[in-house]
């Protein structure tokens, strides 16, 4: 007998970076991380636990390979003794492509496979099997602000997300400039590998990040965007200085990101409160208040292939359950 769940999940985006890992195969990260769920983008997944064989359909394609497996083992951290399941997921966003389309995917994911499984997780054991599949996913588990923490122990269970509650909601927006929609060159964990072990900037990145993400979550707590920012912007840069100067060059930046870069700067000395954040991809990410969100998305069009403005998402939730 089969059982059938659904989750959707929101991406996130990192203010304070997650970049390198501990443990590999139990994507531990080098530091801490603090985050964003956004609205609006979003990862459906269906998983039907106890069919006739495996079969997994991302987008609407029968995937394969490598990119199959690595679903179908994520399934066996749900259930080593597992039946044959059917996962049918689907996003409504560019994925591969710097947008953080793992950290849905995966947050989705772990809650349709675990509710059809008939686990109940409680939140935090959630967010750890949610990690497993992709490190950001831990974070996409939650709406608003999210703080990863790095934790200690060599097993990953104390590395997890961690909502943070503020008293009343912030009205804030996260403007999405897609400088380039397709996959990336170099995949992130590809990249984090190489930067980890030939940068001599990663350790900087790693020592000076923890205190980073400290920092902001104040900042958030105290609603001190202009502390927020200034967090944020630090760890980018210091980010993606270490993948420049990996061997060889981990390099996502595109002319257009940096057009994209100037133009907030430019926003910034007018007086708009906005600032800047990338991750591993081409395309910028523009935090701002509520209020500003149409000046900044005016400013970007005709600089980008597309503007998409984005509030704060919620929690990933079953919306079918057995």
């Amino acid at each position: 007998m089969s059982t059938q769940a659904t989750a959707v999940a929101h991406p996130n985006i990192a203010l304070v970076k997650y970049w390198g890992k501990r443990d590999l195969a139990l994507n531990l990260p080098a530091t801490s991380s603090l985050s964003v769920t956004l609205d609006q983008f979003l990862t459906r997944t269906t998983v039907t636990w106890g069919v006739d064989q495996d079969e997994v359909v991302l987008d609407g394609a029968q995937a394969q390979g490598a990119v199959a497996q690595r679903v179908l083992d994520f399934l066996d951290l749900v259930a080593s003794d597992r039946p044959p399941c059917r996962v049918i997921s689907g996003s409504n966003f560019p994925v591969a492509a710097g947008l953080a389309s793992s950290s849905s995917a995966f947050a989705a994911l772990a809650l349709a496979a675990s509710a059809a499984a008939g686990r109940a997780l409680e939140p935090a054991a959630l967010s750890v099997l949610a990690r497993r599949g992709s490190g950001s996913a831990c974070r996409s588990l939650w709406g608003g602000f999210v703080h990863w923490t790095r934790g200690e122990r060599s097993d990953g269970l104390d590395s997890h997300g961690h909502p943070i509650q503020i008293p009343e909601p912030w009205g804030l927006r996260v403007v999405v400039a897609v400088v380039h929609a397709g996959p990336k060159a170099v995949g992130s964990t590809q990249g984090m590998v190489r930067t980890r072990a030939t940068s001599p900037v990663f350790p900087v990145f790693v020592a000076e990040n923890e205190g980073l993400v400290l920092q902001a979550k104040q900042a958030v707590l105290a609603r001190d965007f202009d502390a927020l920012v200034g967090c944020m912007e630090r760890s980018t840069t210091l980010m993606h200085a270490s993948m420049l100067t990996a061997v060889p060059s981990v390099r996502y930046l595109k002319p257009g990101s940096l057009a994209v870069l100037d133009a907030v700067d430019d926003l910034r000395a007018r007086g708009v409160a906005c600032g800047w954040t990338m991750d591993a991809g081409p395309n910028v990410k523009v935090l701002c208040r509520a209020a500003d969100a149409a000046e900044v998305e005016r400013s970007l069009n005709g600089l980008v292939r597309a503007v998409n403005v984005l509030g704060l998402g919620g929690p990933a939730r079953l919306v079918e359950a057995p």
